[in-house]
């Protein structure tokens, strides 16, 4: 035999043998370590919940005393892999796909094994099941200091949750590091978006054909320009709102920042007139509304209002209700009649950021003790209304002692995707739910992160998550160019 090949067969038999010699004892066959009653401590920790078929690596960090370990991902007892590592869990991305693929429907065990003084340990498995529907595989997001006032490098990304792949939409020191806020895509679609631009170059950026238009919301009579947008289905109309917003300060509040509106309305949008029009039953001095919401036909229109009261003196007392109008798209009329969903009156709470499932079943939103911005409040939580019955209920299972607010929902209405200050109530962080055709929520599970100690080190709150079905294939560039340009289209009433 060769002497090159026989070295060759030499170091391929010692690299098998190895890791046997390694770690002999978590071989199921020899049992030679002690089972221990609990879970391990894993940061982030997930477990015991649904998980889409499509999403990236769950890597965690094990929080045990220990000097090695071994961590096996198996389905059904039989379909496995395993990783050695020293306390950061790196799951091969191959190896977790093509398991993830078998198995759609099915129990993901993941045991943990610690070498620890004693010897080795096996602690409780971790269980996930594999969903047998995708999650839509984008999310975008601004990412921020959670600062009041200032700011300093801000963007909107987007993220395939599928890998780790993240990437600008737009990020503000390629427009003098201006503000921008409020994306919005118009049934998760990519092509058809919209974001402000406020401070330099303000004005709203409107994605959609292809185009880029730049488009002054503040048309006249209004307050302001457009505030919080929401795109009908048909990718033609855009409700806003406009509001007289201010924003104080406590000094000794559990909630530090109070922002307030001291006047708002609502006007739809024209995307081909470039024109606005509205109704007195959604924009009236005696009432502030705001956080419009499209049902997915496009024939009602939801909304939060409030009878308009002195602010700031009636801050903590002012309650919104969520309201529903029909709307006719061929003539652009609305009803002669406003329908009371969720009543301040019989819940003793103000209602924010409606958002409808996609079948046009149920209604997420988010509800506070009082007030109009839940990002904020501490107590705040995201309830569930089902349509049909209409009952209410706190979702009780993905809330927590912080701020639940900002949610999103999958083009297939099975994912959520909410911001949550759980983690140390100051940043707010993306986590994902299923939401089964029972309308029952599970668990939710934090956005993975290719280095599992992402979050330790990150100093930016993820704002408005939104899912999309795809990537937003503009260059960050061209939205640039289109922000500094001198031409708008202004909106006419």
């Amino acid at each position: 035999m060769k002497t090159g090949i026989k070295h060759w067969i030499i170091r391929w038999m010692v690299y098998m043998t190895v890791p046997a010699l390694l770690l002999p004892s978590c071989n199921h066959r020899d049992r030679h370590y002690s089972d221990i009653p609990r879970k391990a401590s894993i940061d982030p920790a997930y477990g015991e919940t649904v998980i889409p078929c499509n999403i990236a690596p769950l890597n965690f960090m094990i929080r045990e005393e220990a000097s090695r370990y071994l961590v096996r991902f198996s389905v059904a007892g039989k379909d496995s892999f395993e990783v050695s590592c020293k306390g950061n869990v790196i799951i091969p991305f191959r190896k977790w796909k093509r398991l993830l693929n078998r198995h759609h429907g099915e129990r993901l065990d993941v045991s943990i094994f610690a070498k620890q003084a004693s010897g080795w340990v096996r602690f409780h498995p971790v269980r996930f099941t594999i969903a047998s529907e995708p999650v839509d595989p984008y999310i975008v997001y601004r990412l921020i200091e959670p600062g009041y006032e200032g700011w300093n490098h801000m963007g909107i990304y987007q993220r395939c949750v599928e890998n780790f792949n993240e990437s600008p939409v737009l990020i503000n020191q390629l427009t003098d590091n201006n503000c921008m806020n409020c994306h919005s895509f118009c049934r998760n679609d990519p092509h058809i978006m919209l974001f402000h631009l406020r401070q330099q170059h303000a004005g709203t950026l409107i994605l959609k054909g292809g185009q880029i238009t730049k488009v002054n919301t503040r048309a006249e009579g209004m307050l302001s320009a457009g505030v919080y947008p929401r795109w009908h289905p048909d990718g033609r109309y855009v409700a806003f709102s406009f509001n007289s917003t201010r924003q104080e300060f406590h000094t000794a509040n559990e909630n530090k920042v109070e922002v307030y509106d001291q006047a708002s309305g609502l006007v739809i949008y024209d995307t081909e007139t470039f024109t606005v029009f509205t109704d007195s039953l959604i924009c009236s001095p005696e009432r502030f509304e705001t956080f419009p919401e499209w049902s997915p036909d496009g024939k009602y229109l939801c909304f939060c209002s409030a009878p308009a009261r002195p602010m700031p003196q009636h801050y903590d007392s002012i309650r919104y209700d969520l309201l529903r109008i029909s709307f006719d798209v061929s003539t652009r009329r609305f009803g002669d009649r406003v329908d009371t969903l969720v009543s301040s009156a019989r819940t003793g709470k103000s209602v924010a950021l409606a958002r409808i499932s996609p079948d046009g079943k149920y209604v997420v939103f988010c509800m506070s003790d009082y007030g109009t911005f839940p990002v904020w409040h501490r107590d705040n939580d995201l309830y569930l209304l089902n349509i049909a019955t209409g009952e209410i209920s706190n979702m009780t299972v993905i809330n927590s002692a912080q701020s639940d607010s900002y949610h999103s929902w999958s083009s297939n209405g099975r994912w959520m995707v909410f911001g949550s200050r759980r983690m140390d109530g100051s940043f707010t962080r993306p986590y994902l739910c299923y939401f089964d055709t029972e309308g029952i929520v599970h668990p939710p599970f934090l956005l993975p992160q290719k280095d599992p100690r992402y979050y330790d080190f990150s100093m930016k709150s993820f704002n408005v998550p939104e899912f999309t079905t795809g990537k937003v294939n503009v260059s960050p560039y061209k939205f640039a160019e289109a922000a500094k340009g001198d031409e708008k289209i202004i909106l006419k009433r």
